[in-house]
């Protein structure tokens, strides 16, 4: 086969298999890349809690919570200790 028995048998189907690139946007620019990474990072910013800070708040919550709890076995205990006296 020729060169140009080839550019005229496949030269069609090589155009429209570029085209279809074209049309469905199957390549990707860097500037494409770098905005849908932009609109990605800004997404999990707003639906997510960094590490840190989740920790932070964790080991306060559970500070407050062993308080809770030792305020509450002091009242236990104060009450146990009013029936024995009764």
């Amino acid at each position: 086969m020729d060169k140009e028995t080839l550019m005229v048998k496949y030269a069609p189907v090589i155009l429209l298999v570029f085209i279809m690139f074209f049309q469905y946007n199957l390549f990707v620019t860097p500037q494409e890349l770098e905005k849908h990474h932009r609109e990605i990072i800004r997404e999990i910013s707003e639906k997510y809690v960094p590490k840190e800070q989740y920790n932070s708040q964790y080991t306060d919550l559970k500070k407050k919570m062993d308080t809770m709890q030792d305020k509450i076995d002091k009242i236990y205990d104060a009450i146990v200790a009013e029936r024995k006296h009764l």
